[in-house]
């Protein structure tokens, strides 16, 4: 198949009426049945070709709509009214959601077509898309290896061009990790800056919804759509989106850090990708400076002593006595027992049970409490290297996508697949993860990323960040060569 224009570049043939929303939707359906090997999405929306026609009739009466036509998907943990919302897991098997979240409205009130929903780790619980009910995602660029997690599958999507844009949710690097993966934009806006309305919790506190996308200017796009307070989330910040995609002239002055604790542990062509962005950024009349937070390195451990809490809690609701599966039972404590048990995954039980114990009697002020004041630590500590520096930047995966079966067997080893990205959330702040280039393993080209961490609410300088290196060619989203 020819390659797939910008998400900018669809809109406007829209709106110039050079092909319509039918035609593309019937596209973005063609590449997702040539790719469905890759098994990126969970369920297509049997509304789809009725939105369409729908945002035809809108166009031709006139309105002007910034995201007309645009196919996107969104992970399967993002309510769509009247699609299947399972978030991979066995327990939601065949629930049918009966209202949309706050983002997913704002993608069609804007004219976006939703095609389907994105594979993911059950429940959001993993770094590699192979804890899914519905089977592991593969990454487009080598299929013996993961994309990445847990929103792999809209990360997959997007690098095989399925469509331009789509939307994952990021607790704990789950958007920015496979967008590095996959070799495509990631970004984990400011907690509050996109309404949670709609997204199943998974870590109340950490999660964030968020888009991967093949450009600066298509980040911009979508988060001047999805952006916005919305007083259905008690989180949600006032703060109005106002994104553009920089120039090289945004680089000029800018002062970045990076951070001396995620220089350790990284392949050779993660630090050799790390060292080329930055020579780039010193070129275009950037500052290069190093940081250093010494508490990253209880950012792991802080993380899931709060996150596991919180999902335990999340997940209670899940008993199968109002909706999704439900097991038979001698009693209703038998019943709700054997539906937890059959309807949640290995590693989704695992993360319930650490939670519990981590809140139980005489455990939450060993566990819980001490987590919680790292991550106020970790929160101040990002404070003051911002007092220094206008953004930070790391690896966004300290090593290439691993082969599938890897560290499924070896939990901490998984978990540590997310030790660049976790901090990020404890803290709040905004980082996005831009294809910075490619190491060579076993033969294959592997996508790596880097990361850049802006203070809170300057999501923007993100996006104009990425515009700028863009300019200079030192990041550039590359079309999927798998052979």
């Amino acid at each position: 198949m020819a390659a797939l224009p910008t998400a900018s570049h669809l809109v406007r043939a829209v709106m110039a009426r050079e092909t319509t929303p039918q035609a593309l939707l019937e596209e973005s359906l063609a590449r997702a049945q040539a790719h469905r090997g890759l098994n990126a999405l969970i369920s297509l929306n049997a509304h789809a070709a009725e939105q369409a026609a729908q945002v035809q009739r809108r166009v031709e009466a006139g309105e002007l709509l910034p995201l007309a036509g645009l196919p996107v998907v969104v992970k399967d943990n993002i309510n769509v009214e009247g699609t299947h919302t399972t978030c991979g897991s066995r327990i939601l098997e065949g629930y049918v959601s009966p209202y949309t979240a706050t983002a997913a409205q704002r993608l069609q009130d804007a004219g976006a077509v939703i095609v389907g929903k994105a594979n993911m780790d059950e429940f959001a619980m993993g770094s590699s898309t192979e804890n899914s009910a519905s089977g592991p995602t593969l990454n487009p660029w080598a299929d013996t290896r993961v994309p990445g997690g847990s929103s792999g599958g809209s990360a997959a999507a997007v690098a095989a061009e399925i469509t331009a844009v789509a939307l994952g949710s990021d607790t704990g690097g789950s958007v920015r990790q496979p967008a590095a993966l996959c070799g495509v934009y990631g970004l984990k806006p400011t907690y509050g800056r996109v309404s949670r309305f709609g997204l199943v919790a998974y870590a109340s506190s950490l999660d964030q919804i968020g888009p991967l996308a093949r450009s600066a200017d298509d980040l911009a796009l979508v988060m001047n759509v999805i952006a916005g307070h919305d007083p259905r989330d008690a989180t949600s910040l006032q703060a109005p989106p106002q994104f553009r995609a920089g120039t090289p002239d945004d680089l000029r002055g800018l002062r970045v850090g990076v951070i001396r604790e995620s220089l350790e542990g990284n392949t050779s062509g993660v630090e050799s990708s790390l060292d080329a962005t930055l020579d780039a950024l010193r070129g275009a009349g950037a500052t290069i400076h190093e940081v250093s937070i010494p508490e990253l390195r209880h950012a792991i451990a802080a993380y899931y002593l709060i996150a596991m809490p919180e999902a335990s809690s999340n997940l209670a609701r899940f008993d199968g006595m109002v909706y999704g599966h439900r097991e038979a039972g001698s009693d209703l404590t038998q019943a709700m027992t054997l539906t937890r048990e059959r309807g949640f995954g290995r590693e989704v039980q695992r993360r319930i049970m650490i939670g519990t114990y981590a809140l139980s009697s005489g455990y939450y002020d060993a566990y819980y409490s001490k987590a919680m004041k790292v991550r106020r630590l970790l929160a101040d500590r990002f404070t003051a290297a911002f007092g220094e520096v206008d953004v930070l930047v790391t690896p966004t995966s300290p090593f290439p996508a691993f082969r599938r079966g890897e560290k499924t067997s070896d939990p901490l080893a998984m978990y540590a697949a997310d030790v660049d990205t976790v901090a990020i959330n404890l803290a709040g702040v905004p980082a996005l993860s831009v294809p910075a280039g490619f190491e060579v393993v076993e033969g294959r080209r592997l996508p790596v990323g880097v990361q850049f961490i802006a203070p809170a609410l300057q999501d923007e300088l993100l996006v104009r960040i990425a515009g700028g290196l863009e300019g200079i060619g030192a990041v550039r989203v590359e079309p999927v060569d798998p052979a």
